[in-house]
């Protein structure tokens, strides 16, 4: 229960629900338990009155002894009945405030995750995968909220059950109840046994459901790559390896459950049958009525339904313990950026200063950068060149503050990046990643993504900006066309362009693109960059690249190289060099000049 107490705020959140669903559980057994004693009320006076029934043999008093024996019988019958009504009527309240309870908790503990899971970082991300994400955040919170709703509804109901049948078998006859009850402790036995092995086996049932789903997530978002390679089959079989893993897991568990459940009922039986013969004995001394041993033998099948639910609910427990425990284990993550929201928003003009920057990864330890230091005002633009692995994009995810730097120090506007708000920050900052992302969604939504409170005229100009207008215009559906999962129904050109629209209707005060024009063709490009050198001339602009834009004037470029910078200069000023800036010239050059 260790893992679940974390689930006790909620509790106190709905304590209303909660203390008034106990309340309707004591209300419901209240009435059940009255049932077997007016049982036993009218089985005693039957069986009276069928003894002087017979004692006035051939008396006309013979006749009116008979109704009289179907009036009480009848009385009784419809105060069973009003009774059982009763007891149904707040069983229903005690459902519609327990199970609610639970089902509103399950909606505040996800919207909870989902909420932890945004402000994680990206080193978090790179650490688990997404199946396992996803399987914290449904499964095992559809196994807290069994928890949460019917097995506390039913050991509540256990409890007070319980307490009210023993409290009315004491008061006919402790002997009885300490003969009916003896079968307990074995079950109590058994329970402790049964648990702690369910216990096991759920935690192993639930990690190998995560590695289903990062399984299922890996070869439906790389389906193209499976299909090319045609490696339908080689994956198929790995799937299927691990989905009999699970299954013989699974039928463990069942196993366990599928022994358990016969070995209540069995134990059930046996206080059955002891009640009744102690009962017979007690009978036959005058200690007991015959009534009592019917109301006995109501009370112990009363029980059965909870006793055999301890196990089913021992199981729920186990599982919903084993799941939350999962869950903890995120929610205790903090994020490797610390967030202080109380940061007033300030407005930023755009100039970025790094001083003797150097940043490790904290999940690899891999060194990306070492002493970088520039300066880059408001308006100008930069270029940040150099070969795959030099650091080049961990350049654009500290100006976003993914991380935080491992020494030195990153200034905008003059003022240390940890100084500023961060949702602000990003507010102001449009980044096109090299990895481009689009939403299973239309075009206009993934473009407004950038600013939700543009409207559609806004929307047409910046995707006129980023070249990609007439592509949309050529759609079926044009901008309301659904682009599918990942954007997987367009060129890559053509999501590129989308994400350039995206950052652009953002209308940022710092204009950041890694390796964004890669996919385009010349013309294509020069309109982009046309755009850029004109409307965005007063924006702070970084794009990494690993090629060369004629079209742009950079008032400084860098070359990254093993994470330092080995050249920095204006265009001019690195031919004159002749280092690897100018050997990237003369190749781009080269390659131009070849097709004439």
């Amino acid at each position: 229960m260790k893992e679940l107490a974390y689930l006790n705020k909620y509790f106190a959140q709905y304590k209303g629900r909660f203390l008034l669903g106990i309340v309707f559980i004591a209300i419901s057994n209240y009435f059940r338990v009255w049932q077997p004693q007016i049982i036993r009320y009218s089985l005693d006076l039957v069986i009276e009155n069928v003894t002087l029934y017979n004692l006035y043999d051939g008396f006309e008093v013979k006749d009116q002894l008979l109704e009289r024996i179907g009036s009480i019988l009848f009385f009784f019958m419809l105060l069973v009945i009003s009774f059982a009504f009763l007891m149904g009527f707040f069983m229903f309240f005690m459902r519609q405030t327990l199970i609610v309870m639970s089902r509103l908790i399950e909606y505040d503990l996800r919207n909870d995750i989902y909420t932890h899971y945004e402000k994680l970082t990206l080193a978090f991300y790179k650490r688990n995968n997404t199946g396992d994400l996803m399987a914290r955040i449904t499964e095992d919170v559809n196994h807290v909220r069994m928890y949460l709703g019917p097995a506390v509804m039913y050991s509540i109901n256990l409890v007070i059950l319980f307490t009210m049948v023993i409290y009315s078998m004491v008061q006919v006859s402790p002997i009885l109840t300490f003969y009916s009850l003896i079968p307990l402790p074995i079950l109590s036995i058994s329970i402790y046994y049964v648990t702690s092995i369910i216990n096991t086996k759920s935690a192993r049932i639930q990690a190998q459901l995560s590695v289903l789903n990062s399984l299922s997530q890996e070869v439906y978002s790389g389906i193209r790559v499976v299909k090319s390679y045609g490696q339908e089959k080689a994956m198929g079989d790995f799937f299927k390896t691990e989905t009999e893993d699970f299954k013989s897991k699974s039928l463990e568990l069942a196993k366990i459950n599928a022994f358990f459940r016969p070995l209540m009922l069995f134990l059930i039986g046996v206080s059955t049958i002891i009640t009744i013969y102690v009962g017979g004995i007690l009978v036959m001394s005058g200690e007991v009525s015959a009534g009592n041993i019917a109301e006995f033998v109501i009370y112990i099948n009363m029980l059965a339904w909870p006793v055999t639910s301890i196990g089913w609910v021992a199981s729920i427990i186990q599982r919903a313990a084993a799941s939350q425990k999962r869950i903890n284990d995120f929610l205790k993550t903090e994020p490797d950026v610390l967030i202080d929201n109380k940061i007033p928003k300030t407005p930023i003009e755009g100039s970025i200063e790094f001083k003797d920057v150097s940043f490790v990864y904290p999940d690899t330890g891999i060194k990306a950068l070492e002493n970088i230091s520039f300066k880059l005002e408001k308006g100008q633009k930069m270029a940040i060149i150099g070969r795959t692995g030099s650091g080049k994009t961990t350049l654009a995810d500290l100006l976003l503050r993914m991380y935080d730097v491992s020494a030195g120090q990153i200034l905008i506007d003059g003022i240390p990046i940890q100084g500023h708000n961060l949702a602000h920050l990003r507010e102001t900052i449009a980044y096109v990643p090299q990895d481009v992302f689009l939403f299973s969604d239309s075009i206009y939504n993934n473009i407004a993504f950038g600013q939700t409170k543009a409207d559609k005229s806004e929307i047409r100009a910046y995707a006129k900006h980023a070249a990609v207008y007439e592509d949309i215009m050529n759609l079926p559906e044009q901008f309301d066309t659904v682009i599918g999962e990942r954007g997987v129904t367009l060129s890559g050109g053509q999501k590129q362009r989308v994400s350039i629209a995206r950052a652009l209707v953002k209308q940022p005060d710092i204009l950041l693109l890694d390796d964004c024009l890669s996919a385009v063709d010349t013309k294509t490009e020069a309109k982009i960059t046309g755009y850029l050198n004109t409307a965005c001339a007063d924006k702070t602009t970084v794009i990494i690249t690993h090629r060369l834009y004629a079209a742009l004037q950079f008032d400084k470029i860098i070359v990254l190289t093993d994470g330092k910078i080995t050249e920095v200069g204006t265009h001019n000023e690195l031919i004159q060099n002749k280092g690897y800036y100018y050997e990237m010239y003369e190749n781009q050059r080269l390659e131009e000049i070849e097709p004439q």
